[in-house]
């Protein structure tokens, strides 16, 4: 039977460190089920969902040490169970876009977090706006709405909501 493993990474970014981290998985017997990998500053930071039978996570656990010390970054690992089918849900996405400020993301996630919206996915970036160099803040996110959730008052309660935030924003479904 196949279990799961979450595993945290952080260390100094390099190239070759996706290559021995998927090397130090794969030598253990266990395979990368799901991943997000990205620079953050200067640093390298990794989530990964790695899959195998219990012995295999084991050893990939037993190694934990060593493979922090070879690889230079700090690693956190958690056994988790494969999340259950299905759920009465609609995913949905959302893009927004706004001049760069603090609170962005926590007024998003107050926002949908009051709604009973569970956000599955959420990625974040800065960048300087072409022309101006005007520092900009854009968020993806991919969410789980409850189905019996009215679409139209939702969308229109969020765009709302984001005009009052000056927040340029897209709620639209997820396309598969």
């Amino acid at each position: 039977m196949t279990k799961q493993l979450v595993i945290a990474a952080i260390g100094e970014d390099r190239p070759g460190l996706v290559d021995q981290l998927s090397g130090w998985i794969l030598e253990s017997g266990c395979n990368i089920a799901d991943s997000r990998m990205m620079v953050l500053g200067g640093e390298f930071a990794v989530l990964l969902l790695v899959s195998g039978n219990w012995n295999n996570l084991a050893k990939l656990e037993d190694q934990l040490e060593l493979a922090q010390s070879r690889l230079g970054m700090s690693i956190n690992v958690k056994r988790t169970e494969e999340r259950p089918p299905g759920g009465d849900f609609l995913p949905y996405a959302v893009d927004v876009v706004a001049l760069d400020h603090p609170g962005i993301v926590h007024s998003l996630a107050s926002f949908f977090s009051q709604r009973n919206i569970n956000i599955q996915d959420l990625s974040t970036a800065s960048y300087a706006a072409a022309h101006t160099g005007t520092r900009m803040f854009s968020v993806h996110m991919s969410l789980d709405v409850p189905a019996d959730t009215h679409i139209a008052s939702l969308r229109e309660e969020f765009l709302d909501f984001c005009d009052r935030l000056n927040l340029d924003a897209v709620i639209e479904p997820l396309k598969g």
